[in-house]
């Protein structure tokens, strides 16, 4: 097998924030269950264990919710463990972990430091915009906790990128947004498109991102990230760099860049696979690592259709002059109101909007 990235949700669903937009609290309501409870150290060595026996080269673990932190320290404590003692020599093993921030203190920044986690923090902007879309499961506003949080793994020298999910109030001020993170030292960022519920038309809801909306604010940000890199002020932004790549010849890292869905394996709190973040649905399911192996699942995932569906939708992009760029872009950006529908990606209008603005200045900088 090729190198491995897994992405596991060691506390299912569940979550100490209701943050308004949460594409896996509607995900987990259009399967029969909703929440698969906490992980087990079963489990977990189940998971590690055949993973590590089949990646080639390097394997990369990866934690996400619900909030992943909700199963303890203790518990990643005991992955690092367990992969010790079961890596095979030679093979690389890196640690990747997105949380909402609310739980850290010292003793997480620490173990962080020590095996080297990248941490992905939610923070929407400063704290108005934050807390109108992320409170906790109490109400209340979260924005200090998180930005504490920041200036804590700062303290501790772990390596970080602020995630933004883009809503249409996000959109209309990313310049303030952007400004905003760049005078307090957050120049690692990631924006990601807000997703509307399955199985309904896109833009119903008061924080649905239509398609000019996102276009807008692509290229809003665009300018203000251009200038600072002429600047020679450093920022980096995920989708911008994929992009340099792009132009450069090389391959995207980013899994929506790559003009069809790529081998990942997601895993639940029961050892359940999936083959992608945002369709962890019964229809999908490839298997349990307490059960099956790698291989068995794989074949799974050829029988599930999914990665040839990921495929449709694509004939008119094959003659649009950005395709090279875009490649279509994520699938669930192409999802229909039907499950197994797939078409156009939904923000097609934006991406060549900003393509024809943003990729001659994009090539000065290469």
């Amino acid at each position: 097998m090729p190198p491995l990235t897994v992405l596991i949700k060691p506390a299912s669903g569940s979550c100490n924030m209701r943050c308004t937009y949460c594409f896996y609290a509607d995900e987990t309501q259009n399967r029969a269950t909703e929440n698969y409870g906490m992980m087990s150290e079963a489990t977990l060595e189940a998971v590690v264990r055949e993973c590590l026996a089949r990646a080639e080269g390097s394997c990369s673990f990866g934690f996400q919710g619900g909030e992943p932190t909700l199963r303890g320290l203790d518990f990643f404590r005991r992955c690092t463990a367990l992969v010790e003692r079961y890596r095979p020599r030679g093979l690389a093993v890196s640690y990747f972990l997105q949380t909402n921030g609310l739980l850290l203190d010292e003793a997480w920044a620490a173990f962080f430091r020590e095996h080297h986690f990248l941490i992905g923090l939610s923070l929407d902007g400063d704290r108005d915009l934050h807390d109108a879309c992320r409170p906790d499961a109490a109400g209340k506003g979260t924005f200090s906790r998180v930005l504490g949080a920041a200036r804590l793994l700062d303290r501790f020298g772990v390596d970080y990128n602020v995630l933004t999910v883009v809503t249409a109030r996000t959109a209309r001020s990313i310049r303030h947004i952007y400004r905003f993170f760049m005078k307090n030292g957050l120049v690692y960022q990631q924006y990601i498109p807000c997703l509307d519920p399955l199985g309904e038309a896109r833009g119903l809801h008061p924080w649905s991102l239509t398609p000019q909306a996102y276009g807008d604010f692509l290229i809003r940000l665009f300018d203000e990230w251009y200038a600072d890199r002429r600047a020679g002020r450093f920022v980096y932004i995920r989708y911008f760099e994929n992009l340099a790549a792009l132009m450069l010849g090389r391959p995207p890292e980013s899994c929506g860049m790559l003009g069809r869905c790529g081998p990942q394996l997601v895993v639940e709190a029961d050892g359940s696979a999936y083959p992608c973040d945002f369709y962890m649905l019964d229809d999908y399911r490839l298997g349990n690592f307490n059960t099956d192996s790698l291989p068995q699942m794989e074949a799974r995932r050829e029988q599930t259709g999914f990665l040839q569906e990921s495929l449709r939708g694509l004939d008119r992009c094959r003659t649009c002059r950005w395709a090279r760029l875009c490649r279509g872009g994520c699938r669930r950006d192409r999802q229909g109101t039907a499950l197994h529908e797939i078409g156009q990606n939904y923000f097609c209008p934006a991406y060549l909007r900003f393509f024809e603005y943003a990729a001659p200045k994009l090539a000065t900088l290469l």
